[in-house]
């Protein structure tokens, strides 16, 4: 465990995790007007902790190893992939969820025989979302060098 915390680019990637999960917080604080330590740890919403966490280590690898280095393409595919899924998958997933949970809502509202559990609609990112994370990824490894 004592490796993994001296691992600089795996701890740098988690701060900046860490950094996009606390603004997501307080983001959603302000907006819905109350807190919600569900926004701490759940998917979606803005920023993109994702994108964040993958272009933290995908730079700090940059700098440590060289872009053109094998651990470098490796990371940068993986980032590209996860950002790929996180605005086209996961995203459709969480539009879907939220015309399902309209549909439940109109049911429960007439006459309330289904169970009352909501589908995740906060799964995807918009292009915005991955755009903030990924400005958070790119600055933390600043405070690295």
């Amino acid at each position: 465990m004592g490796a993994l915390l001296r691992n600089d680019i795996l701890v740098c990637a988690f701060v900046a995790w860490a950094v996009a999960q606390t603004i997501k917080v307080i983001i959603h604080m302000l907006v819905m007007k109350r807190f919600d330590w569900r926004r701490a740890f759940g998917m979606g919403g803005m920023p993109s902790s994702h994108t964040s966490f993958l272009v933290a280590l995908t730079v700090m690898v940059a700098m440590r190893e060289g872009m053109d280095s094998t651990i470098f393409a490796l990371s940068l595919a993986i980032t590209a992939v996860v950002i790929y899924d996180a605005m086209g998958v996961r995203y459709q997933t969480g539009k879907q969820s939220h015309v399902l949970n309209r549909i439940l809502h109109r049911m429960l509202v007439e006459g309330k025989p289904l169970v009352d559990n909501d589908l995740q609609e906060l799964i995807g990112h918009t292009p915005t979302e991955v755009f903030f994370g990924a400005v958070i990824g790119l600055l933390i490894p600043l405070f690295y060098r």
